[in-house]
């Protein structure tokens, strides 16, 4: 007896009929394990597929559910995600998502049970941040080190040494987040969007991250200042952000972002993330589905090209761009790349002629990572396939600027040139104004009209005293002789900043107090200790340059990080101004910091909106002075002032040191606020008109 084909048996007892036709059906009809979301399209065909590939750990289509050996060891029961965004128009449920970011609770006051069980439920939710799989880096340590603490609970780390600050023991970063979302006036993220333009959404969303991101990694150094530790305070901040629905262009969008300008400069790929200029954490091509066609089209809207791969990104019009994938991350294998997801969208696009916004990663020369510039809209023209270094097939793609923009990458080539002696920048009077009195140059320009220079004034690095501030109480100084050190609770210095260090490593103001305390002429640290960030004078190439309509000005040749530090204000210190140096010619080069001035923070409820600092020096330096004094009025700057206090024996000595708000692309005015001269000073008497051509201008200043 035959056993057929059909039957349970896996055993025959006779031979088989080879002459039988059987009625076998093709594959191709039979039910796939895994359904392709309604609308989405092949890769390489615009008909539907049967199945989609998907990562070992999902996502899976709506309706399957996860089954081993897919399944998480560590998903908890009944735990809610937000699934990642692929590029394909609606989003695929995730199990397990790529990147999940749990914040800390705060610690229990004997409440109930529930509430805690509920603390630790909103503890667990993740928010996931996109990424297709591709990166555009080939060190994966860039985006995600294997030493990196992305969890924001504020746990107690091993082999701990010296004391560390009891502030920083422990904290609430929800609580953290909340405090500067609500100063901002951004709780009510739907009505602030409402109620302000694109630019200072954008400008307002990078702030806040930007002082999260600064306050988390001066909390978490102090709390354990470990090396070769990578914390990644920005992956939180942005986490956080984005879970409280602070984010800007959300959805994806093809185009100008509005709120960016070209030229702009982020530092991390999470502030390209939340003000969607790009939005993948570490893919190089942002794309989105559009409906084209009977079926959705992979469309890109973006790419970065920051040396992951082997882009030919020297000419600054044109972009020859290498495609995503056949890198492997774990062992650094090269594979043929496929015609898919980024790929086909920049394919796509080339045909459909759409604009890509591309993002050009550079070195960063003072940090360890990328600055990422936004160099505007480009068009594809021109796709290949070629052999790489390693003999495997990659896409390459031609990308030409479309012309009519804002110079961008090109003012860091030109730059670049001038640095090199490749090429000599137009209207320069002096190559330094200085004359070696900075350790870097302050170059003169006019490149406007024929004036050879300001008027004749002597350049001193420093604040000049006749006689300094009386001391609280006696300062003898600390003894930290290799310099002073985050969480040691020891250092006198650190116990006046409340226990934490104002500067990181890398001169970046941490702290949004209104005083800090720097070490003075008692203590042992070294001159480049980190509590001394403004003694050591200008750190980046300045330029004092002629303006069309607003007399000298002052601009870097460097990039500037928000917080970094610019300068100081030199010249001679004086008790205060008389009513009658406001409104003459005496009071171009003069800085009050009596005045009353706008806080960075949302505007108080206060009659008028402003402050009145409490640090009554003031200083001339109309004959005596530094490139502070060419620094312009805006009234809304990007450069803000911050008292600093240096101390000995009985004696204080209070400077002005200037910082950035938000980062500062090469070549953009450096400007900060004037502030308001109270009625007993002169009052309306020194008003000036305002040319800052800030939308919020005031219309005059002093």
């Amino acid at each position: 007896m035959e056993q057929g084909l059909n039957s349970n048996s896996n055993s025959h007892h006779g031979p088989i009929d080879k002459s039988r036709v059987l009625d076998v059906r093709p594959l191709r009809t039979l039910a796939p394990v895994f359904p392709n979301p309604p609308g989405m399209s092949s890769v390489a065909t615009p008909q539907p597929m049967p199945f989609t590939c998907v990562p070992p750990s999902g996502p899976f289509p709506p309706g399957i559910q996860p089954f081993f050996p897919f399944l998480a060891s560590d998903t908890q029961p009944g735990a809610q995600s937000q699934p990642p965004d692929f590029g394909f128009g609606s989003s695929i449920p995730a199990p397990v998502p790529l990147n999940s970011f749990r914040t800390p609770t705060p610690r229990a006051n004997g409440g109930t049970s529930q509430r805690k069980r509920a603390s630790k439920a909103r503890a667990r939710r993740p928010v996931v941040i996109e990424d297709d799989g591709y990166s555009d880096s080939q060190n994966q340590s860039d985006q995600y080190g294997a030493d990196a603490d992305v969890s924001s609970n504020s746990r107690k780390r091993r082999g701990r040494s010296g004391n560390r600050s009891e502030n920083a023991e422990e904290y609430d970063v929800e609580s953290l987040v909340d405090s500067f979302i609500t100063s901002f006036k951004l709780k009510n993220f739907d009505e602030f969007r409402s109620s302000n333009s694109d630019k200072d959404i954008v400008g307002t969303i990078l702030l806040v991250f930007d002082f999260i991101r600064r306050r988390v990694s001066q909390l978490e150094e102090a709390k354990d200042s470990s090396p070769g530790v990578a914390r990644r305070p920005d992956l939180k901040a942005g986490a956080l952000l984005m879970n409280k629905g602070v984010r800007a262009n959300h959805p994806k969008r093809m185009g100008h972002v509005p709120g960016v300008e070209v030229g702009d400069i982020f530092f991390f790929r999470m502030e390209l993330c939340i003000v969607g200029v790009h939005t993948p954490s570490m893919a190089g091509i942002d794309y989105m589905t559009m409906k084209l066609t009977m079926d959705d089209e992979p469309m890109a809207v973006s790419i970065v090209s920051s040396g992951g791969y082997d882009d030919n990104g020297d000419d600054t019009d044109v972009l020859i761009y290498t495609g995503q994938g056949g890198l492997a991350r774990k062992d650094g294998k090269m594979s043929d790349q496929k015609l898919e997801r980024g790929n086909l969208a920049l394919e796509k696009s080339l045909h459909r002629a759409n604009d890509v916004r591309v993002i050009r990663g550079l070195k960063d020369t003072v940090g360890v990572g990328k600055i990422y510039v936004y160099d505007g809209l480009y068009n594809i023209q021109e796709s290949w396939m070629e052999k790489n270094k390693s003999g495997c097939n990659v896409f390459k793609y031609k990308l030409v600027r479309v012309p009519g923009q804002p110079q961008a990458f090109s003012v860091w080539k030109s730059i670049q040139q001038w640095k090199d002696g490749a090429a000599t920048q137009p209207g320069v009077i002096l190559p330094d104004l200085t004359s070696g009195a900075e350790s870097q140059p302050v170059t003169l320009v006019n490149d406007v009209d024929g004036e050879k220079g300001p008027a004749h004034f002597t350049y001193i690095p420093n604040l000049k005293y006749m006689k300094p501030f009386p001391a609280s109480k006696p300062s003898s100084g600390c003894h930290c002789l290799g310099g002073c050190q985050p969480g040691d609770t020891n250092c006198p210095c650190n116990q006046k900043n409340e226990g934490l260090m104002p500067y990181s490593s890398i001169g970046v103001l941490l702290t949004n107090k209104s005083l800090i305390h720097e070490c003075g002429l008692a203590c042992s640290c070294p001159p480049n200790c980190r509590n001394r960030m403004s003694q050591s004078g200008v750190k980046v190439h300045l330029e004092v340059f002629k303006t069309k309509n607003r007399g000298w000005g002052l601009r870097s040749w460097d990039y500037i990080r928000a917080g970094g530090f610019i300068c100081e204000y030199a010249g001679d210190a004086v008790k205060e101004f008389t009513a009658n140096v406001f409104g003459n010619e005496n009071d171009n080069y003069i800085f009050d910091a009596t005045r009353y001035y706008e806080p960075l923070e949302a505007v108080r409820d206060d009659s008028d909106g402003f402050e009145k600092s409490p640090h009554p020096l003031c200083i001339d330096a109309k004959n005596n002075g530094n490139v502070a004094r060419f620094m312009n009025h805006s009234c809304s700057p990007n450069v803000i002032w911050q008292p600093v206090l240096r101390e000995v024996n009985n004696d204080s000595y209070l400077h002005i040191a200037f910082f950035a708000i938000r980062h500062i692309p090469p070549m953009q005015e450096l400007t900060y606020d004037y502030g308001i001269v109270s009625p007993e000073k002169g009052g309306d008497k020194g008003k000036k008109k305002c040319l800052c051509g800030s939308a919020k201008c005031r219309g005059y200043f002093y």
